[in-house]
This record gives structure tokens, C-alpha cells and sequence, in this order.
């Protein structure tokens, strides 16, 4: 009791501010109406924090290396990022981009005329999903391509993932295979949307994760730069990771409810969650003690940019999305307890 008072006190409170704001917002049709933003809104978190597990896990594994300033930085301005930039303003942008509306007639559309502004972000599905697919895939075979990595959970598959991963370019190539192998399933107007944001998604993951390898070994050898600077590009690569992520869960939001409003405080609840738990498994170190749990949330990334990459051509229920990724994460859970127990014997 007093770990969830600790780690989740603040989630609590706002899940009860943020639904009882939902509730408010539709108390003006009565208070049935009422009742259902409420759960609209309870459902979405619920959403958003199943989607959002293996998130926490990887957030978990970078803080690790970060510096308490930067800690703060990410669990403070990262917080307002994670809520109001990219479960709101970022779709927007999204919408802004492919549908060529500026951004303030969005933000109308958003708030005004809800079913316009869902048909155009569905109409940017190709796009956003090639984007944030492409990007986790690439964020899934650094992992699994790892040269230092030396413990397998799903050994066979794992083993031969480092075996074809030798090469440098290994992540490159393979996630352009599985991008341009979704081609044909699109239309000719599609496919130059699907391949330019998905080349986009790999060039940006390799800037930031090219950039902050390099910073972390300039660090290692106490370069002043890159100790000042490496938190930042850590801070950056994280947000772009929970970008890819928070897609999918307001893109999934929207079959629910097309306000956007009782959306943005679903995913806002379900975001302040995702970052108790981050804060939660860096202070009691869990990822040192359960050591599987870091490749069932890889696991779960790989399983999502699959669903993404599908999800151009072939709409994928994000509940389903949702229970992969909690099957994959508990299953890592209950391999590292057996794993603990046989080694303390």
C-alpha cells in the first residue's frame, strides 16, 4: 500500500480530477450522458496504459543512464510533453500535414467538428502508422541486434535475431524489406505517403540514436560536451519514442468517442500512470531484478510496429494491440521470477 501511495498517489489524483472533468463536460445532456464520458474516459486510460507498458519498460532502461537533472527534466517537462504535445498538439500537426489545413482551422475542426477532424487523422492512418511502425521496428532490432547482449528470453528466435544482425546496416535494411513489403497491399497514392514517412522513421532514429551513442562514449571518457549534452538527445529520443507509441492510442481513442476532449484526458490520465511506473521501476532498480522483463517489452514493440506496419492496409483492433503486449510483458514477468528462483538455489 504504501509503494502504491508513493508511486501512483499523483495518478490517482489527477484519473479522479480527469474523470470527474469528463463527467462535467457532458453533464449539460444529463447526467446519463455524463456517466458515459466518464467511462469514454476511464476506458481510453485504461487503453492508453495498456498500450503503454512496455513503454514505461523502455523509458525505464534509458533513465537508467541519465543524469538525475535529466531524470527530473523528463518525469517534470517531459510530463507536459507526453499530455498536452503529443496526444494533442501532434496529432493536430499530423492532421495539418496530410490533409494541407492549417494548423488553427485543426485545432477548430478538433474542437468544433470532431467527426471531420477524425475523418481526416484516419485519413493520415498510412502515414502515421508507416512513421511510428518503421520507427519501432528500428528501436526492436537494436535490441535483438545487440553485440553485447548475452541473455535470451525467447532463445531460438533471439539467437537467430543476433545471428542476421552482424551487420551495421541489419536494422536498416530488414525494417526497409518490411516497409516496402506492405507496398503492395496500397494504393499508387498511398504508397508514396507510406514509403517517405517510414524512410523518415528510420533517418530520424538513426540521427537520434546515432547521436546519443556517440554522446554516451564521449561521456564515458568525461567529455564535458557530451555530459552537458548527452541528457538531451536521451531526453529527445524518449519523446519521439512515446510520440510513436501515443499514436496508436489516439488513433484507437477515437473509435471510442469522437470528442476530443474527453480523449485528451483518457490519454492524459493513462500517460501520468505510464509515468509512475517508469519512476517506479528505476528507484526499486526492478529491471536489474527481473531481467526478462526489458526483452518482453522489446518483444511487445516488435509486435506493435508489426500491427502498425499492417495497419496501412488492414485495420487491427488496438485492444488486441493492447493484450499482445500485456501477454508479452507478463510472460517475461513470470520467466524472470522462475529464472530468479532456479538461480537461488
Amino acid at each position: 500500500m504504501h509503494t502504491i501511495k508513493k508511486y501512483f498517489g499523483w495518478s490517482f489524483a489527477i484519473m479522479l480530477i480527469g474523470l470527474s472533468l469528463a463527467f462535467w463536460r457532458g453533464f449539460d445532456g444529463g447526467i446519463w450522458h455524463g456517466l458515459k464520458y466518464f467511462i469514454m474516459a476511464a476506458i481510453i486510460s485504461v487503453l492508453e496504459i495498456s498500450l503503454s507498458f512496455d513503454n514505461a519498460v523502455i523509458n525505464a532502461t534509458k533513465l537508467e543512464k541519465m543524469s538525475p537533472a535529466w531524470r527530473h527534466r523528463f518525469l517534470t517537462w517531459g510530463i507536459i510533453i507526453a499530455v498536452f504535445g503529443m496526444r494533442f498538439v501532434f496529432p493536430i500537426v499530423i492532421v495539418s500535414i496530410f490533409s494541407g489545413i492549417a494548423c488553427g482551422a485543426v485545432v477548430d475542426l478538433a474542437l468544433h467538428n470532431p467527426d471531420e477532424y477524425a475523418r481526416h487523422l484516419h485519413e493520415a492512418n498510412v502515414g502515421i502508422s508507416s512513421f511510428g511502425g518503421a520507427f519501432l521496428f528500428m528501436l526492436f532490432f537494436e535490441f535483438m541486434f545487440d553485440r553485447s547482449k548475452t541473455l535470451h528470453w525467447i532463445a531460438p528466435a533471439e539467437k537467430f535475431l543476433w545471428k542476421i544482425g552482424r551487420s551495421r546496416l541489419a536494422p536498416t535494411l530488414i525494417t526497409l524489406v518490411l516497409l516496402f513489403a506492405v507496398q503492395p497491399f496500397l494504393t499508387p497514392e498511398q504508397r508514396g505517403v507510406s514509403v517517405a514517412a517510414g524512410v523518415s522513421g528510420i533517418i530520424i532514429h538513426l540521427l537520434i540514436h546515432g547521436v546519443s551513442y556517440k554522446l554516451e562514449k564521449m561521456a564515458a571518457h568525461e567529455s564535458a560536451f557530451a555530459i552537458k549534452h548527452s541528457g538531451l538527445v536521451s531526453f529527445i529520443y524518449l519523446e519521439l519514442i512515446d510520440a510513436s507509441f501515443s499514436l496508436d492510442g489516439v488513433l484507437g481513442a477515437f473509435a471510442l468517442t469522437k470528442d476530443v476532449v474527453v480523449i485528451a484526458i483518457g490519454l492524459a490520465v493513462g500517460a501520468f500512470f505510464v509515468r509512475s511506473l517508469t519512476i517506479m521501476l528505476v528507484e526499486k532498480k526492478t529491471l536489474e531484478k527481473l531481467l526478462f522483463l526489458t526483452h518482453g517489452a522489446y518483444w511487445a514493440i516488435g509486435a506493435l510496429a508489426s500491427v502498425m506496419l499492417v495497419n496501412t492496409f488492414w485495420e487491427i483492433h488496438e485492444t488486441i494491440t493492447g493484450f499482445a503486449g500485456m501477454v508479452l510483458i507478463l510472460a517475461a514477468l513470470h520467466s524472470s521470477i522462475k529464472y530468479n528462483k532456479r538461480h537461488a538455489l
